[in-house]
């Protein structure tokens, strides 16, 4: 069963939210476990990564939804976030937090259905691609769809993500058995690449998203048939 929390102060609001989520299981056959939380200060504390959707209310006393999903995007990155505002104004600055869509009060059911699709759709895809890992900051879920590629400098390791970097400590070595099943490749003893991000390989340069890497000389062989398998399907993507 999927877990969807509602971050709303007003009742009224969340019994309509609850309603809508209830007519929705019953229109097409899903099973989801619905979450009220009061205030964006309790949903925060001891936040666990078990839900597939967010609908978030923005204006809110204590912290408001949007600074709430700023916070939520510092240790889960793939959690699917709906905004529910009367304010448009507001909404607009969910790309900042990645949100799916934002909705605005008073909700109809028709519009609700169809972003909650959306919603749980976008989860479902990332479900099976996403990891956990440690960072300073605590555990962080993130999507390895959005991994570009994995650096290693001493023993600092480096997610280099398409919207930010993320900086612990490890092996690169331990990374690279998590994301061998995702398609990750080796090209050296530094990078840890995904060749979904592959723009081109010139010689020993390696491109990738904006940035030019070095394939070593040891790996280079075994890299290109790699990187040719994956491109032929032959490697998990």
């Amino acid at each position: 069963m999927r877990n969807i929390a509602i971050v709303e102060d007003n009742d009224q609001y969340a019994s309509v939210i609850s309603e809508y989520i209830h007519k929705y299981m019953n229109e097409n056959n899903v099973e989801l476990n619905v979450i009220r939380f009061n205030n964006a200060d309790d949903f925060l504390k001891d936040y666990q990564q078990i839900y597939s959707v967010i609908l978030m209310d923005i204006q809110m006393p204590g912290i408001d939804g949007m600074k709430a999903s700023y916070e939520l995007r510092k240790i889960d990155k793939t959690v699917s976030i709906i905004f529910i505002t009367s304010m448009v104004q507001f909404a607009q600055k969910g790309y900042e937090v990645n949100a799916v869509s934002f909705m605005l009060k008073p909700i109809n059911y028709y519009d609700f259905s169809l972003k909650l699709k959306k919603a749980l759709d976008i989860s479902s895809m990332n479900e099976n691609r996403n990891i956990t890992i440690n960072t300073k900051n605590g555990i962080c879920r993130i999507s390895t769809e959005k991994i570009i590629y994995v650096e290693i400098i001493k023993h600092k390791l480096i997610y280099h993500l398409v919207d930010e970097l993320i900086e612990m400590t490890g092996v690169l070595s331990e990374v690279e058995s998590r994301l061998n099943e995702y398609g990750f490749l080796r090209c050296n003893q530094c990078y840890l690449v995904n060749p979904k991000y592959i723009v081109a390989v010139k010689g020993k340069e390696l491109i990738i998203g904006n940035e030019t890497l070095q394939i070593s000389r040891p790996r280079y062989n075994q890299f290109m048939k790699d990187l040719t398998n994956w491109f032929a399907g032959r490697l998990n993507v």
